[in-house]
């Protein structure tokens, strides 16, 4: 009996309040959907920092014509010059690090040049003599990069030693950023949500102020008044997050899956499923926002 009483007053609450509620859901997906937002960011970093860091290679470039560099003073660099860094590579001490290493002749670089840049205009202005030669190192373990670094770079013959992970933390870095931006947004729609919960709390009790006079006056307990006005703003957020969740599903399976992995093959997108890993946080945040701030509304304004 207790149960059909409360279930009725939430849905006398919903349906007095409609547009409030609607703009409780609205307000509360769209904040959780920054916040989902920002853990799916995370999530991607993660994802592609298990993939390229085990791809990325350090290159030593060579000197070239116009090479400024201390190991270039005596100009580019000469066969012997390469045949020395090849055998330095080989020499145990070194190759203990090492998993395999190329060649990349001037040639071999301006080739793979066009085809990273194949839309871009700048192909047209670069020439193959533009481009050094280098040797790409696969690393055993990508963090031991300074060991290479410190006993190439002062070898005669070499411009300079570059780990592709430095290029790979700049483009983790600006993801991060936007991460940030967006718990940023999200920590404002969600002040914005509880906000909006709560005077839609107020409302509701407003116009039942007649109802829980009666309640008071018959003994029912503080917590048969407060917990229809509490699961109204529960209910609503739960449905903003829910909705939020569903949006995050639809751009990783859509957007991610669907359009950029077929752009980028070889990059390692996060697939829908682990969007999945956001929506119970979501419904839990959403819910206790929404719970938390209509309790400490009725206390205020619902004097039980």
């Amino acid at each position: 009996m207790r149960l059909a009483f409360i279930l009725g007053e939430i849905g006398s609450g919903l349906r007095r309040n409609i547009s409030m509620v609607v703009s409780v859901i609205l307000v509360t997906f769209v904040s959780l959907t920054f916040v989902g937002a920002a853990g799916m960011l995370q999530l991607q970093i993660n994802q592609m920092k298990g993939y390229w860091y085990d791809k990325v290679q350090v290159a030593i470039f060579l000197c070239s014509d116009g090479s400024t560099a201390t190991g270039c003073a005596t100009g580019p660099v000469t066969p012997e010059q390469q045949e020395n860094l090849k055998g330095l590579l080989e020499s145990p001490a070194v190759a203990q690090y090492i998993n395999d290493f190329q060649y990349e002749s001037k040639e071999d670089a301006y080739k793979h040049f066009k085809e990273q840049f194949s839309n871009s205009p700048i192909v047209d202005s670069v020439t193959p003599d533009q481009l050094p030669a280098s040797f790409r190192i696969n690393m055993k373990d990508p963090q031991k990069y300074q060991i290479i670094s410190e006993t190439f770079s002062s070898q005669p013959g070499v411009e300079s030693v570059i780990d592709q992970r430095q290029l790979l933390e700049r483009l983790f870095t600006v993801m991060n950023g936007a991460s940030l931006v967006a718990v940023l947004i999200a920590g404002v729609m969600i002040v914005c949500a509880i906000l909006l919960i709560a005077t839609t709390i107020r409302l509701s009790a407003f116009s039942r102020r007649r109802e829980t006079g009666i309640m008071r006056l018959v003994g029912a307990s503080k917590t048969v008044i407060q917990l229809p006005f509490i699961l109204e703003g529960v209910i609503a957020a739960v449905i903003g997050a829910a909705l939020a969740s569903g949006t995050l599903w639809a751009v990783a399976h859509f957007f991610l899956g669907e359009f950029l992995s077929k752009q980028y093959p070889d990059t390692a997108f996060i697939s829908p499923g682990q969007t999945l890993i956001l929506a119970p946080a979501l419904l839990i945040l959403g819910g206790s926002l929404a719970g938390i701030s209509s309790l400490l509304t009725l206390r205020r304004y619902l004097r039980v």
